[in-house]
């Protein structure tokens, strides 16, 4: 490959990938990523790892996690997915992406081996990652599932410390129709003898993770549970959060650069990590905590979390984009001060409509819009979907247009959401001129 744009663009092209041709790219094993990691050397057992699923989430507490062991001084891989706007956010260290040539070097170097096996875009990606960290040589990575937990291509490592965030209905073609079934796909990534932490307990599925934790003799913690969080609001630049833990005295209140109300869910799982990391002999200290969590976004180059676009009108994006995270986003909308409320909107062809669109505001005006990738649903189909359950609005076309005809009509006072999917934020991020 003579150029990283080069070898993206074979990555592309060459590869089956989830985001573009849905589920004719999932694989249902891990043999193409253990051929490939083999074919490497086995890089993911050369450095210390914390392995992370969840149906929502998940992103931003790998985020935080990875703040925190940077502020503590630990050099830290960060494997994430999908990415916004730059393949290269997949894979960081310290939060500065995985060089352009760091990523040419290899595609061009293990070419052969890629048309060999002929993996995933999603496996390639993991096992650059890897192999990325382990030349690196990184303290330790924080590592996200991409799809499910027990046959995702991460779950080819054997970490410190699982974190299981919470479950909801996500992916049910892939996962499973019950959440018993999703909760299993996810307890995947529990390993023997490994901690387990659980952010949410939900009566649905404590026994799965209950049964499987005993199976494998992994300590589980349920981390709301061991924490309780009270929001004190939040002002233009952080949320403020005071959490209790059991059987302490006195509550801490911590600033989050995170404003999206359901950083409350995430935070107790990220805390209780943070133990569980002192316990296996991490430094870690409070003050290095608290300035980690004021600026995750500025540390690890997160975006699309309750983002604050623009302001007069305010505009904000977020990737939540099942029925559990549309309820966080509107419970936001509705914590948020606004004359009328305008959203940007639009889905994967296999999101559930009935699920989603019920929750929705009638009192809003509607900008439908699409990606440009199959799996995306058209603007037009959205728009009669969303009509006939009452919701006003027209569609649009592409997310630029859709963005340009909400700020036309939008007063000042107004609020112009922006989601439904990831792939509909980073298109707006890019049409508003974000960089990663």
């Amino acid at each position: 490959m003579a150029s990283y744009q080069e070898a993206v663009d074979y990555l592309y092209a060459r590869l089956p990938m989830f985001t573009r041709d849905g589920v004719s790219a999932f694989k249902k094993d891990l043999t193409n990523t253990l051929q490939l990691c083999e074919a490497l050397g086995n890089p993911q057992r050369q450095f210390r790892s914390i392995h992370i699923a969840g149906t929502n989430g998940k992103g931003s507490t790998s985020h935080m996690l990875a703040a925190i062991l940077q502020a503590a001084g630990y050099r830290t891989g960060l494997y994430t997915s999908p990415h916004l706007l730059d393949f290269r956010e997949r894979i960081r260290i310290d939060g500065a992406l995985i060089p352009k040539k760091s990523v040419t070097a290899f595609v061009s170097r293990h070419r052969p081996l890629i048309e060999s096996i002929q993996p995933s875009f999603f496996e390639v990606t993991v096992a650059m990652a890897f192999d990325y960290f382990s030349r690196e040589k990184v303290d330790i990575a924080v590592i996200e599932t991409g799809l499910g937990g027990r046959l995702d291509s991460t779950n080819v490592i054997t970490p410190l410390l699982s974190l299981i965030t919470n479950i909801g209905y996500d992916h049910t073609h892939m996962l499973g129709n019950t959440l018993q079934e999703i909760a299993n796909e996810k307890a995947g990534i529990i390993k023997p003898e490994v901690p387990v932490i659980v952010g949410e307990w939900q009566p649905e599925v404590s026994g799965v993770f209950k049964r499987v934790a005993k199976e494998r003799g992994s300590h589980l913690v349920y981390a709301s549970q061991e924490w309780q969080v009270r929001n004190h609001g939040r002002d233009e630049d952080y949320q403020y959060l005071e959490t209790n833990q059991r059987g302490a005295a006195n509550g801490v209140l911590y600033m989050l650069d995170l404003k999206g109300g359901y950083q409350a869910k995430n935070l107790p799982a990220v805390l209780t990590a943070v133990e569980t990391l002192r316990l296996k002999g991490f430094s870690i200290d409070e003050a290095q905590v608290r300035q980690a969590l004021k600026q995750v976004q500025q540390t690890t180059g997160l975006m699309g979390r309750w983002q604050t676009l623009s302001r007069d009108p305010l505009v904000i994006c977020d990737t939540g984009h099942n029925a559990d995270g549309w309820r966080e986003v509107l419970a936001n909308i509705a914590a948020t001060p606004h004359r009328e409320l305008h959203m940007v909107v639009g889905v994967m062809r296999d999101k559930d409509l009935d699920k989603m669109l019920p929750l929705l505001p009638k009192n809003a005006h509607y900008y439908f819009c699409e990606v440009a990738m199959p799996r995306a649903l058209p603007a037009g189909e959205l728009c009669t979907a969303a009509n006939r359950r009452g919701l006003e609005g027209a569609a649009w076309g592409d997310v630029s247009n859709a963005i340009q005809a909400a700020q036309q009509r939008a007063a000042m006072d107004d609020l112009i959401f922006i989601g439904g999917s990831t792939f509909i934020v980073a298109d707006a991020l890019a049409a508003l001129g974000f960089k990663s």
